[in-house]
């Protein structure tokens, strides 16, 4: 009897289940704009972290009105491709784990929104006092991993094996660390620019259909190789523990 494949799969939260970058668009509609766009261009000129990146957003944002802040949140929208591709995972037994460089507070609040519920996902913590502003905690941070607050690389490596194919799914810069240690990367936007930089192979994808499609295709391949370099990385981090 031949083995079933087993996918272990590693979703980023914002630009990749949302439309669009919901932390961004946060900070760029209650902040001032263009020290907004100083401290992420900081961020994508590798000059800061991204802990660091946060800490000088929140720090934009005085006296945030939480009923308009809710109110933008949930004028956003998951991409709505994501909930049949839930179901095709929970039908195939996929493991499924959302890890976002965003916070808890919007990704509950979009969660509950679209309907989706029992979601693994691990992500910053976002806390908001209307007098003292805006705070962050971050439960998963490493400081040998400064493209992400909530090191994503350690949760893959912490829910994955030697025995399975993971998958990572990301648009960005949080995403290019993690996806390395990946067999098969699914990229869009700056996620799939740093692959091609770096002659990283992935799959181009618009929505979860394309994901799903693809997938379907990996798995009746009787023969599935592994990326070699992402079972490479893999091994050094299982080795490091």
């Amino acid at each position: 009897m031949r083995k079933e494949k087993v996918f272990k799969i590693f979703i980023d939260f914002d630009g990749t289940i949302t439309k669009e970058d919901v932390g961004e668009a946060i900070f760029r509609k209650f902040g001032d704009e263009k020290s907004v766009n100083e401290i992420v261009d900081k961020l994508l000129q590798d000059k800061i972290s991204s802990r660091q990146c946060w800490d000088e957003l929140c720090g934009l944002i005085k006296n945030p009105d939480q009923t308009k802040l809710d109110d933008f949140i949930d004028s956003l929208e998951i991409e709505p491709t994501f909930v049949t591709f839930i179901k095709f995972c929970n039908d195939n037994k996929f493991d499924f784990i959302v890890l976002s460089d965003g916070f808890d507070y919007y990704i509950e609040r979009l969660f509950k929104k679209a309907g989706i519920a029992n979601v693994k996902y691990y992500s910053n913590k976002l806390f908001i006092d209307e007098v003292k502003g805006l705070s962050v905690t971050y439960p998963y941070y490493d400081a040998d991993s400064p493209t992400s607050a909530n090191c994503k690389k350690n949760h893959i490596i912490n829910h994955s094996s030697d025995d399975d194919y993971t998958v990572y799914i990301g648009d960005g810069n949080s995403d290019k660390d993690a996806a390395q240690y990946c067999d098969f990367i699914f990229a869009k936007k700056g996620l799939a620019r740093f692959c091609s930089m770096e002659r990283i192979s992935f799959y181009p994808f618009n929505n979860f259909d394309d994901v799903q499609q693809k997938l379907m295709e990996l798995m009746s391949k009787k023969n599935l190789r592994k990326r070699h370099q992402a079972q490479l990385k893999r091994k050094s981090a299982y080795l490091a523990e």
